[in-house]
């Protein structure tokens, strides 16, 4: 039945946290160390990765709740923009994890309260690296949207500069729970052609998705170190929307105007709930390990139940959802977002991590001369009948502080002088020198 419609897809970042909570698989992928090794020259680390960390399943719920609490938070701060956002809070905070082995004190406590990591440092990264291995165990058999196989890739790499000290416990880390050897490049001297590299090499893990990550300016001859994240999605639908079902029909805005857009049209059973204000229902992609689950309110509720998202109000939409017949209509779309989050970040909590000579990541390199000058993410997502592609990349770009240029004291004029005991702070003698030479 064709009709018009209101549908908010502003939400669809939820398919992304379906992905750390969904159960499946135990087959462990070959997770290697880093690819193409022989272009590069590595920080040493004789440390591989931990193909099978005991991490129990308590610790797995600690970190898939702690990154939904991220979500929204995330998402509140920003939904104060106009149109659609698309974001991949898992990208982020894995990001954000690798960057938080190096940080201490105030810094280190800033970033967890931020990003919701309630797991002390020796259990967070064993939880991540459990993580990524049982997604990257999903969809064994099941099919992408392009009818190739299903594909939920992701992918660490750091980047450091060459001849810059690092500490052995912070490649060590690195190596065991994110696969992410540390390549040695020549920010200094080289600073676009770094950039190039890097995006690049996110590009090829985004199956050219993601490009152009770091935009040009951004890596400059003070950068000391990139921290990148990469997630690729592409799942075909458990149950696909048959073309000649799709129509061009009505949606309508916000303001309760309408523009007319492609429909897909299915009558399926789903998991589905109504909720004060709002209907949700869960598409099942195939293999039925992952699902995406979309949040409609009634229009003129949309801010409201906007603005009250958490991660509570999730978790109860998904414990109420039921198997129903549902005559579902889903446009078929295509956007891709791209956000600098320094300054979101910075209001969040995180406010030491980004000011020189407050920020404190000292576990990186024994000093404090590292901070975080930008947080950077891009991301892309296309819904059709087939299914959903999907791909996120993050960058944390950390500069070291500049050293000042040495002060200049030349005393080749008149001046004064005093000697002191510096304990009592008694001026013994007071002189000036008016002719060196009298």
């Amino acid at each position: 039945m064709h009709r018009t419609i209101s549908i908010s897809f502003t939400l669809l970042f939820c398919f992304l946290i379906s992905l750390i909570s969904c159960g499946g698989s135990t087959n462990i992928p070959n997770l290697p160390l880093d690819e193409n090794t022989d272009r590069f020259t590595f920080a040493a680390s004789d440390k591989t990765r931990d193909q099978s960390p005991a991490v129990p399943e308590s610790e797995l719920d600690a970190l898939a709740d702690g990154n939904t609490e991220f979500a929204c938070d995330l998402y509140r701060e920003l939904k104060s923009g106009d149109g659609n956002i698309f974001f991949s809070p898992f990208s982020i905070s894995q990001a954000l994890a690798m960057t938080w082995i190096g940080a201490r004190g105030n810094t280190e406590t800033q970033i967890a309260d931020t990003m919701h990591f309630t797991l002390p440092q020796n259990k967070l990264h064993p939880a991540f690296n459990k993580l990524d291995i049982e997604l990257q165990s999903r969809g064994e058999g099941a099919m992408g949207k392009d009818s190739e196989p299903f594909r939920l890739n992701i992918a660490n790499s750091t980047w450091g500069q060459d001849g810059w000290s690092w500490l052995p416990a912070f490649l060590d880390t690195l190596a065991v729970n994110y696969g992410a050897g540390m390549r040695l490049v020549d920010f200094m001297t080289r600073p676009d052609e770094c950039r190039i590299i890097i995006n690049d090499w996110v590009e090829d893990r985004t199956e050219g998705r993601i490009i152009d990550l770091l935009p040009e300016g951004i890596i400059t001859p003070d950068t000391t170190l990139v921290l990148v994240n990469a997630i690729y999605f592409n799942a075909a639908w458990f149950e696909p929307f048959e073309e000649e079902n799709t129509y061009t029909g009505a949606f309508t805005l916000l303001d309760h105007s309408e523009i007319h857009v492609p429909l897909m049209e299915q009558g399926r059973s789903h998991r589905y709930s109504d909720g004060d204000g709002f209907k949700a229902v869960e598409i099942m992609y195939d293999g039925r390990e992952l699902s995406m689950l979309i949040l409609l309110p009634e229009i003129d509720r949309f801010d409201e139940i906007e603005s009250n998202l958490d991660a509570a109000m999730i978790n109860g939409i998904i414990d109420d959802l039921g198997e129903r017949h549902v005559s579902l209509i889903l446009p078929k779309f295509e956007f891709d977002s791209k956000f600098s989050l320094k300054d979101t970040l910075y209001d969040m909590g995180m406010t030491d991590a980004f000011e020189g000579g407050a920020a404190d990541f000292s576990g990186m390199d024994g000093s404090r001369m590292l901070f975080i000058s930008e947080v950077l993410h891009k991301a892309f997502v296309s819904v059709d009948e087939a299914g959903t592609e999907a791909a996120a990349a993050t960058a944390v770009i950390m500069p070291r502080e500049s050293i000042p240029e040495p002060a200049e004291f030349h005393a080749d004029h008149p001046f004064i002088f005093f000697i002191r005991d510096n304990l009592t702070g008694a001026t013994l003698f007071i002189g000036r020198v008016l002719d060196p030479t009298a």
